[in-house]
């Protein structure tokens, strides 16, 4: 968490990367960030499992929501990427449920939100880049570079809207990356600024008390937005990833 000293607020303190346990995680670089990553998929895989474990008729809590995630991607895929989407289906709810919780759980005191930090966010996009142009190289061959030139569009023109669409491929690894982590950052700096706010208030005496109460009701409204941009920003990359391989797939 970010501290608060002298009057200042150090909001970017909280994504400051520290070594976990001990010696032997310094030696490797293990960070909380690491942790938080193991965290995120032991509780993926332990709800997939154990939600599934019964497949009771009646689905409790822990099955509906691992069949709720399961249908919603494989749905998401099927529509979106259209005739086989379903075998990129392991694909894009590993990536799905890996951002969700990572997403969410930093929303938790004491966690760490390890999707705020743009090496993540842009190592899971240059997976999604490799993925999508390796399957459409793989589908169509040399062929697969015909969706960087315009159907109907004259030849004279071509050589100024090529690089264009190149352009616009490769800006891919921007836009997919910076938008989760730019949303992720932004929002634990609006929680820290309004959580100081209503500490720095309080501390004023009967003349805080009043302004901090309303930053506090603004903190808990945050929180309740910050939980609905962790669930829209996974679906977003997930959708995205999903656009991208249907782009493969059938090169429009």
């Amino acid at each position: 968490m970010a501290s608060e000293s002298g009057g200042s607020i150090d909001a970017m303190g909280q994504f400051k990367l520290t070594t976990a346990f001990g010696e032997p995680g310094a030696s490797v670089y293990f960070t909380q960030s690491n942790v938080m990553m193991l965290v995120a998929c032991v509780l993926i895989l332990g709800t997939l499992v154990i939600g599934m474990r019964r497949r009771a008729m009646v689905p409790g809590r822990l099955q509906s929501l691992a069949e709720l995630a399961y249908t919603g991607v494989l749905g998401m895929c099927e529509n979106t990427i259209g005739h086989g989407g379903r075998k990129f289906f392991p694909f894009v709810f590993t990536l799905f449920a890996f951002i969700l919780l990572g997403n969410l759980l930093g929303v938790f005191p004491l966690f760490f939100t390890f999707t705020s930090h743009i090496a993540v966010t842009l190592a899971l996009t240059v997976l999604v880049f490799v993925m999508t142009t390796v399957v459409g190289i793989w589908m169509h061959g040399f062929h697969f570079f015909s969706y960087f030139v315009p159907q109907g569009v004259p030849k004279v023109l071509l050589p100024l809207l090529v690089p264009i669409e190149i352009l616009s491929y490769l800006s891919r690894l921007i836009s997919l990356s910076v938008r989760l982590f730019a949303n992720m950052m932004a929002g634990h700096v609006m929680l820290e600024v309004f959580g100081a706010f209503v500490v720095m208030l309080g501390a004023a005496g009967l003349v805080g008390w009043l302004p901090a109460a309303v930053s506090l009701g603004v903190n808990v409204l945050l929180i309740g937005f910050e939980f609905l941009v962790a669930v829209l920003q996974a679906y977003v990359f997930a959708i995205l990833t999903c656009i991208y391989l249907h782009d493969a797939v059938h090169l429009h």
